[in-house]
C-alpha cells in the first residue's frame, strides 16, 4: 500500500461502485443512522437499499464483522459496539485492520467513515494507518499508477452531516518547510559542552552523535514546552551486544524523536501559540573500539556522574542530556520525553498502550484521556522514586545506567533516571512516554506519538479540532463562542 494517495474530501461524490470500490465504515448503531440518500450516489446502480438494510441487518460484530454488498467492489463493515474504558471510543487499532483487510482492490477507491464528531482525529488517524509509506521493493519502481482513496467523514448525533475538509488538515503530510533554523551540536562539540551521556553513547559510530532543537517561539507565548526524543538510529546494543533474535528491528529505536518530529511540524502549522522546542537527541550505538565500556563513568549534562554497568540501556543516557538541556538552557515549564526505551514496557502495558511516568497526578490522567480521544492509547506506570531509584545505586558515582533488580518495575526505573537529572524536586511539569511496544505493527510503523502529542496539547492550538480533542484544553461540547473563547485560554499548567 505504499504507493496510495489518501485524500480526505467533504464530498467524496457519486460513482458506481464498480469504477470506484467503496467500503462503508462504523459502529452498527451509527451505520444504522446513515440515511440512505447520504450514500445512494455511491451504491446505485449495483446496490439498492433493500440490499443495504439487508446487508446491516447480517453484521453481528464480535469485535468486527463485514458484509459484502456487491461482489468484490462494495463493503460495508462494522467496528467493535463497546470499548472497554482502557480503550478508545473511536476503536482506532479496529478501524486500521478492518481497512487493510475489507478494502476493496483498485486504483481509484473510497471510504465512507461513519462516526461522532468527537472520534474524527483518531479515526482519520487510525485510517492513514493503513496506507504505510515506506518501502524498498523492486516492484514499487516499477508500478508507475498512484492509487488514490479518497475518505468522506458523515457525522451522526451531535453536528451531523458531511465533516469538513478544513478541520482535517492536521492529519495531512506537511508539504512545506517550516522556515526555523535548527540548533545543532555535533561530534566533539558534545563532549567539549558537557553532553556526555549524547556523546558516550554515539563516538564509536561513522555518523558523530548529535544534539539538534528545532525552536518555535512565536509572540504572546505564555509559557515554554520543550519536546525530547530519543533518536537512536540504530541499536546494537553496544559491547553489551544484543542477540541475533533481538538486534533486528532496532531501526525503530529511533521512534520517540520520529513521532516528536511529525508532531512538531503539524502542531506549528496548525498553529501553536505558546513557545515549543523539539529537542532531538541522536547517536547511534555501535560497536567499535571507541565504545563506552562497562565500568566506564561517565558525566553527563546535568553534571551528575554515571557508573555504566550496561551499554544497552542507552537511551535513558542521551534523554537524561536532552531533558537537563531544556530545563537548563530552554527555561522549559513543561518537559516531554518520548522514547522506545525499554522492552519491559510491552509487559507492563501491553502492545497497544504506551507507559506514562509523570511527577504530575493531572498530566497523567491528561495522558490517558488524550490517548482515549486520539486512539494512541497510554496507560500510567508507578511513580514513586523514594522506593524504586535506589536500584541505581553506585559506589563510584552518582548512579549505575542499569537496575539492580530487572524485576522491580524496570520501566518506572528507567523513567526515574532520566528525571534523575532534573531532580524530583523541580517545580515544573516532567511526562515521560515509553513507546517501545506501540510504536510497531509486526516489521511496520504505526507513527504512534504523533496524534498523542497533538491532542495532548491541543488547547495550545489555533486548529478548531485539536481544541475538540485536548485534555487539558476546551469543551467540545460547549457552544461555538465559548470554544474560540477556551481556544485562546492557553496556559496548560
Amino acid at each position: 500500500m505504499a504507493n496510495v494517495q489518501l485524500e480526505f474530501q467533504a464530498s467524496a461524490g457519486e460513482a458506481d461502485p464498480q469504477s470506484r470500490p467503496l467500503l462503508v465504515l462504523g459502529q452498527l448503531h451509527n451505520l444504522h443512522r446513515l440515511p440512505w440518500a447520504q450514500l445512494r450516489g455511491k451504491l446505485q446502480p449495483r446496490v439498492t437499499e433493500e440490499i443495504w438494510q439487508s446487508a446491516l441487518g447480517t453484521l453481528n460484530p464480535n469485535p468486527t464483522d463485514s458484509c459484502p454488498l456487491y461482489l468484490n467492489y462494495a463493503t460495508v463493515a462494522a467496528l467493535p459496539s463497546r470499548v472497554s474504558r482502557h480503550n478508545s471510543p473511536s476503536a482506532a487499532q479496529f478501524i486500521t485492520r478492518l481497512v487493510r483487510n475489507c478494502l476493496p482492490g483498485g486504483v481509484n477507491r473510497c471510504i465512507v467513515m461513519v462516526c461522532e464528531r468527537s472520534e474524527v482525529f483518531a479515526s482519520a488517524c487510525a485510517l492513514a494507518r493503513a496506507f504505510p509509506l515506506f518501502t524498498h521493493r523492486s516492484s514499487a519502481s516499477r508500478r508507475t499508477e498512484k492509487k488514490t482513496v479518497t475518505v468522506e467523514f458523515f457525522l451522526v448525533g451531535q453536528n451531523n452531516g458531511p465533516m469538513e475538509v478544513a478541520t482535517l488538515k492536521e492529519i495531512k503530510k506537511v508539504g512545506k518547510d517550516l522556515r526555523i533554523t535548527p540548533t545543532i551540536i555535533r561530534d566533539e562539540e558534545l563532549k567539549e559542552r558537557g553532553f556526555g551521556g549524547i556523546y558516550g553513547v554515539g563516538k564509536a559510530a561513522l555518523h558523530p552523535p548529535a544534539l539538534a532543537v528545532l525552536s518555535h517561539t512565536p509572540d504572546g507565548a505564555t509559557q515554554t514546552i520543550a519536546w525530547v526524543g530519543k533518536g537512536i538510529v540504530y541499536d546494537t546494543g553496544g559491547l553489551s551486544i544484543k542477540g541475533k533474535t533481538t538486534m533486528p528491528g532496532m531501526k525503530r529505536d529511533c521512534g520517540g524523536a520520529a513521532a516528536i518530529l511529525g508532531a512538531f511540524k503539524a502542531t506549528v502549522k496548525q498553529g501553536f501559540k505558546d513557545n515549543l522546542h523539539a529537542v532531538f537527541c541522536l547517536a547511534e550505538n555501535a560497536v567499535g573500539p571507541r565504545a563506552t565500556r562497562p565500568d566506564d563513568i561517565h558525566v553527563l549534562y546535568s553534571g551528575k556522574t554515571v557508573e555504566i554497568n550496561n551499554t544497552d540501556a542507552e537511551g535513558r543516557l542521551i534523554l537524561a542530556d536532552g531533558v537537563a538541556y531544556a530545563c537548563k538552557d530552554l527555561g522549559a515549564d513543561i518537559i516531554l520525553d518520548m522514547a522506545t526505551l525499554t522492552g519491559a514496557q510491552g509487559i507492563a502495558t501491553g502492545k497497544y498502550h504506551a507507559a506514562v511516568l509523570t511527577n504530575n497526578e493531572e498530566w497523567e490522567k491528561a495522558c490517558v484521556k488524550a490517548g482515549r480521544n486520539c486512539g494512541d492509547l497510554v496507560h500510567p506506570l508507578v511513580y514513586c522514586p523514594e522506593l524504586h531509584f535506589s536500584e541505581f545505586t553506585s559506589a563510584v558515582a552518582d548512579m549505575k545506567n542499569s537496575v539492580a533488580d530487572r524485576d522491580n518495575t524496570p520501566s518506572s526505573c528507567a523513567g526515574l533516571f532520566i528525571a534523575s537529572h532534573i531532580g524530583f524536586d523541580w517545580p515544573g511539569v516532567w511526562v515521560h512516554i515509553d513507546i517501545a511496544a506501540p510504536v510497531h505493527a509486526g516489521e511496520r510503523a504505526t507513527g504512534y506519538g504523533v496524534a498523542l502529542l497533538l491532542s495532548l496539547f491541543g488547547g495550545a492550538s489555533e486548529d478548531p479540532l485539536l481544541n475538540l480533542v485536548s485534555p487539558l484544553g476546551c469543551n467540545g461540547d460547549s457552544p461555538p463562542e465559548e470554544m474560540e473563547r477556551d481556544s485562546k485560554r492557553r496556559r496548560l499548567v
